[in-house]
C-alpha cells in the first residue's frame, strides 16, 4: 500500500466522511396518519338539516366565512377585530421571532469566519530590550462542524417545526378572534331579541291590567284581582334588567377583541332577524380536517419538534468532528506584518467516553418527551372531532327545537288572544289569563333563545371546522 500515491490513500476516508455526514442520528419524522373514517357521528350522512339548512360534504370554506349571515355590521366588525387585535399582533411577532430563530439554526451549519486584530504598544522585541515599539497582529480563523451525526441538521428541523408550530399559533389566533367576534356579535342580537320579548310581554302584562281594571270597575272582580294582575306586572320587569346586563357585557366584550376599550367605541345594535342563517354550510371531511384546523397543525409540528429533539440528544453520544484553518501575521509595522505569515489546518474530533449515562438518558428522555407529545397530539385530534360531532348534532337539534318553539308561540299568541277576549266578558277566570300570560312568556322567550342559538351554532361550525381553506 505504500507504493499508492497518498491522494489514492485519502479517497476512502473522505468518502467514508460523507456517507457518515449524510446519516443523522434520530428519527426522521413521519405526521400521523389522517382518520379513515368519513363521519363525525354515527348518522351524519344525512346532508339535510332541515328546510333551511343543508351540509354540503367536502366544500370548500370562503376566506371570509362570516360573510355567509349577509350582515355588513358583522363583516366590519369582524374586519375591524382582525386589525386591531392584541392577540394577533402578539401572535405575528412571536412568528417573525421563530422565523429569525431558524435562520439563526441554519447559520450554525455554514462555515464560521472570524477575525482577531490586535494594537500592542510597548516594550517589544523587535525594539530590544527597553525599547518602546508598536506590534501588529492580524489572525482570521475559518471552522466548520462537519455535523457527523446531523446535531445541527436535526437543530435545524426542529427550529423548522417550531416556525411551523407558531404559524399555526397565528392562523389559530386569527380564527379565534374572527369566530369570538361573531359569537359575541350574535349573542349581542339574540340578547336583544330577548330583551324585545320581555318588553312585549311587559306589553301584555299591562293590557291584562287593564282588562282586570275593567272587570273590577265593572263590579266583576275583586279588588285581589288587580294586585295579582299589578304582581305579575312587577315580576315580568325583574326580567328586564339582567338582559340588559349581558348584552353590556357582551358589548364590552366585543369592543376588546377589537382593540379597543368599551369608553372608545360601541358596536352596532346587532339585530337578530338581520342575520341570515347560512344555508349551505361546508362540512369538512375527518381526513381534511387534521391537515387544516390550526390546533391539530400545530399539535403535529409540536410532535415534529419532540421528533428532532431525539435526533439533537442522540447525536450527543456519536463523536464530533470540527474543521478549522486561521493564518497569523505579525510585525513591529504594517511593511513587517506580512512578511512571516503562519498558517495552519486542523480536524478537532470529540467523542464522549466517559459521562455517567448522562447522554444516555437525556436521549432516552426526549423519547419520552415524544411519547407524551404523541398522546397530546391525539387528544387533540380527538377533542376537535368531538367538538365538530357536538355541533352538528347541535344544529339538527336546534333545528327541531327552533320549529317547536314557533309552533308554540304560535299557539300561546292565539290562546292569549282569545283568554284575554274571554275574561273582558267574563266566561274566563283571573288563573286562567295568567295562565295564557305565562305560556306566552316561555313560549316568546323561548322562541327568541332558540333562534339565537341557532345562528350561534351555524357559527360555531365554521370555527370548529378550522375557519377558511389554506
Amino acid at each position: 500500500m505504500s507504493n499508492i500515491p497518498l491522494r489514492y490513500r485519502r479517497t476512502p476516508i473522505l468518502i467514508l466522511m460523507l456517507v457518515i455526514a449524510g446519516c443523522a442520528a434520530g428519527p426522521n419524522f413521519l405526521a400521523p396518519g389522517a382518520p379513515s373514517g368519513e363521519r363525525y357521528t354515527i348518522d351524519d350522512a344525512a346532508a339535510r338539516i332541515d328546510g333551511e339548512q343543508t351540509l354540503l360534504p367536502g366544500a370548500a370554506i370562503d376566506a371570509c366565512w362570516w360573510q355567509a349571515f349577509g350582515s355588513p355590521s358583522l363583516n366590519a366588525v369582524v374586519e375591524m377585530a382582525l386589525r386591531g387585535s392584541p392577540t394577533i399582533d402578539s401572535a405575528r411577532a412571536t412568528m417573525a421571532q421563530a422565523v429569525q430563530l431558524l435562520a439563526a439554526a441554519r447559520g450554525t451549519a455554514l462555515p464560521q469566519l472570524t477575525l482577531d486584530a490586535s494594537i500592542v504598544h510597548g516594550n517589544t522585541a523587535a525594539n530590544g530590550a527597553g525599547g518602546a515599539g508598536t506590534a501588529l497582529a492580524i489572525t482570521p480563523a475559518l471552522t466548520l462542524d462537519t455535523d457527523l451525526f446531523g446535531a445541527t441538521s436535526r437543530r435545524i428541523e426542529q427550529a423548522h417545526a417550531l416556525l411551523e408550530y407558531q404559524r399555526a399559533q397565528t392562523q389559530g389566533a386569527r380564527l379565534t378572534v374572527a369566530g369570538n367576534t361573531v359569537l359575541l356579535s350574535i349573542a349581542i342580537a339574540s340578547t336583544r331579541a330577548q330583551i324585545a320579548a320581555v318588553q312585549d310581554i311587559i306589553a301584555v302584562d299591562r293590557r291584562n291590567l287593564d282588562l282586570v281594571r275593567i272587570a273590577v270597575e265593572g263590579g266583576k272582580s275583586a279588588r285581589l284581582a288587580m294586585l295579582t294582575a299589578e304582581s305579575q306586572l312587577a315580576a315580568d320587569m325583574v326580567l328586564l334588567p339582567p338582559l340588559q346586563q349581558q348584552a353590556a357585557v357582551s358589548s364590552h366584550a366585543l369592543s376588546i377583541l377589537t382593540g379597543r376599550h368599551p369608553g372608545q367605541w360601541t358596536p352596532p345594535g346587532f339585530e337578530l332577524e338581520a342575520l341570515r342563517l347560512p344555508r349551505d354550510m361546508p362540512l369538512v371531511l375527518p381526513s381534511a380536517l387534521v391537515r387544516r384546523r390550526p390546533d391539530i397543525v400545530a399539535a403535529e409540528a409540536q410532535l415534529h419538534a419532540a421528533s428532532a429533539t431525539i435526533g439533537i440528544a442522540a447525536a450527543q453520544l456519536y463523536p464530533s468532528l470540527t474543521l478549522s484553518a486561521d493564518w497569523r501575521a505579525a510585525g513591529a509595522s504594517v511593511g513587517e506584518l506580512f512578511d512571516r505569515p503562519v498558517w495552519s489546518i486542523a480536524a478537532n474530533l470529540l467523542a464522549p467516553v466517559f459521562n455517567g449515562h448522562t447522554l444516555a438518558a437525556q436521549r432516552d428522555a426526549a423519547i419520552d418527551a415524544y411519547a407524551a407529545q404523541l398522546g397530546s397530539y391525539r387528544q387533540t385530534v380527538l377533542q376537535a372531532f368531538g367538538q365538530v360531532a357536538d355541533v352538528l348534532e347541535a344544529l339538527r337539534h336546534d333545528a327541531a327545537l327552533e320549529q317547536a318553539q314557533a309552533n308554540a308561540l304560535a299557539l300561546a299568541r292565539k290562546t292569549l288572544d282569545l283568554t284575554q277576549q274571554s275574561y273582558l266578558v267574563g266566561e274566563a277566570s283571573l288563573l286562567d289569563l295568567l295562565q295564557a300570560q305565562r305560556l306566552y312568556q316561555q313560549a316568546r322567550l323561548g322562541n327568541a333563545r332558540a333562534r339565537g342559538q341557532r345562528v350561534a351554532d351555524s357559527a360555531q361550525l365554521f370555527i370548529v371546522m378550522g375557519g377558511a381553506d389554506g
